[in-house]
């Protein structure tokens, strides 16, 4: 059942090892279960409770640790490593307010001989709790704690050939599910059934291959709640002269393709038609900054060089880098296309370019996900960027 051969598996966590040597980390704890799939291929929603995949440098396999329920069969099943490293823990330990899963894996890295190492955690993810942290020290008092957020999140940013096609097969799948978006919404639709149409979409894929679950939800803002991002869906009815947002994404064995259109239901007003159009400028210059030897924040000037000749400017980053992950969040958490970021891009990071124009009244989403290549970028999907008018 994996997803990569061994040998890919085994390449990624020989390059998080060295990672690990270049930050004086010993023993890598990863809670965040994307960094769990991308080194063990383990794939589940079991990240409600806790789980850790360990890497130490002392030991050629890393340890997947978990709820016994998840370990019984789905850990054997979508990993690589020999059984005896895939170690479980009891239910009793399930949110019990006495002990906590923390407290058994320090035991483990006790009796491994890893408790006096230099042990790395990922503080800031949403899957390790404070609880976690206060007993995984408890349990280690002789070990030294170090900082590892995003530690394997830069090993991720430059994609593998495989996975740049599982990142392609997403864009199928989102070029599909927004033409059903389109379809679906018009005057006196309810919101709520635009979203079905579009779950519907984005989860039975292609005819060649079917879609997984997107780690963000369709969103779906209408009206004068355009201006405000993130906004998903009521079951109010779409109103004539509406302007309506889509930003959702494809997602092919947890890798993403997002991307966002903007509709108006009837015919726009002077100034939506025009902030379309230069988002849409400003969308293009970008991309075609977008090369090996640029910047994530040359890529951001090249944006706002075109507001500037509008005299408009715009608060947030235009984007971040994309790929695999799980709820709730399809960036990478590493390079971000704003001003400031000196991250260099190379052949084959990916990214979502989103530089959406929010005001009082009414906003504009137009993006694309794009992969740098050897001499310049690519958007994934295909689909119009104009302002789609019904």
């Amino acid at each position: 059942m994996l997803d990569f051969d061994v040998s890919e598996y085994k390449e990624r966590v020989s390059k998080v090892k060295n990672r690990m040597l270049e930050q004086d980390i010993e023993v890598l704890v990863m809670a965040d279960p994307a960094n769990m799939c991308y080194l063990s291929g383990y794939n589940a929603w079991s990240f409600y409770v806790p789980q850790v995949l360990v890497v130490a440098l002392d030991l050629e396999e890393p340890i997947w640790f978990g709820r016994y329920q998840d370990a019984l069969v789905g850990a054997k099943v979508t990993t690589w490593m020999h059984e005896e490293n895939i170690i479980a823990y009891g239910d009793d330990y399930v949110q019990n307010p006495i002990k906590h899963p923390m407290d058994y894996l320090a035991q483990i890295l006790v009796d491994k001989g890893l408790s006096r190492k230099s042990v790395g955690v990922e503080k800031d993810v949403y899957y390790f709790s404070a609880r976690a942290y206060e007993c995984l020290k408890s349990g280690l008092p002789d070990a030294t704690f170090k900082d590892a957020t995003n530690l394997v999140n830069w090993v991720r940013i430059v994609k593998s050939p495989g996975e740049i096609d599982y990142m392609k097969r997403a864009a199928s799948i989102v070029e599909k599910a927004m033409q059903q978006a389109y379809d679906a919404i018009n005057v006196g639709t309810r919101e709520c059934d635009v979203a079905a149409d579009i779950f519907y979409a984005q989860v039975s894929g292609t005819e060649e291959y079917g879609g997984d679950y997107p780690s963000i939800v369709p969103l779906l803002p209408s009206g004068d709640k355009t201006g405000a991002p993130h906004l998903t869906w009521t079951d109010n009815l779409y109103n004539d002269g509406e302007i309506v947002i889509i930003e959702i994404a494809g997602c092919y064995r947890r890798y993403h393709s997002p991307m966002s259109r903007t509709v108006s239901l009837g015919e726009p007003t002077p100034q939506v038609s025009k902030t379309a159009e230069i988002v849409v400028e400003g969308l293009n210059a970008a991309l075609e900054t977008a090369k090996p030897g640029a910047t994530c924040e040359d890529v951001e000037a090249a944006w706002s060089s075109v507001l500037k000749k509008y005299e408009l400017f715009k608060e947030s980053r235009i984007g971040y880098a994309t790929g695999l992950n799980y709820p709730p969040d399809w960036g990478e958490h590493t390079a971000s296309l704003r001003p400031g970021d000196k991250t260099v891009l190379q052949p084959n990071m990916t990214f979502h370019c989103i530089p959406g124009m929010w005001f009082e009244g009414f906003g504009i989403e137009i993006s694309e996900t794009f992969r740098v290549t050897e001499n310049g970028s690519e958007t994934l999907a295909n689909f119009p960027k104009p302002l789609y008018i019904k």
